[in-house]
């Protein structure tokens, strides 16, 4: 018999350091609610994304750990440009300081 390992996520393979967000944009919708499909120049980028990954927090000039406000499955409104991208495997995540993401969605 042989065993297998149960292949993890590559999204699960990337810890960021510090006090770094990995985050997964949400796609931008190319057809309206009525059926109408929107040309590439109207689809802007998306600003909202799901975090995927924290970093354990930045550090106070005295040495302390100050976590990060974002945490793993929140929903995120971010800015519209900023953010490093990521490529892993097929997928394109972005990783942005913690101070920059503008908030969290409800």
């Amino acid at each position: 018999m042989i065993l297998r390992r149960k292949q993890k996520s590559s999204l699960r393979k990337l810890v960021p350091f510090g006090n770094r967000v990995l985050v997964k944009r949400f796609e931008a919708v190319a057809k309206t609610a009525s059926g109408i499909y929107l040309p590439d120049a109207e689809s802007k980028q998306q600003n909202e994304g799901e975090v995927v990954a924290v970093g354990p927090g930045a550090r106070a000039p005295d040495g302390t750990l100050i976590p990060a406000q974002s945490a793993v499955g929140d929903k995120v409104l971010l800015p519209e440009y900023g953010g490093s991208s990521v490529k892993l495997g097929d997928k394109e995540l972005f990783l942005f300081r913690d101070e920059d993401i503008l908030g969290k969605l409800e």
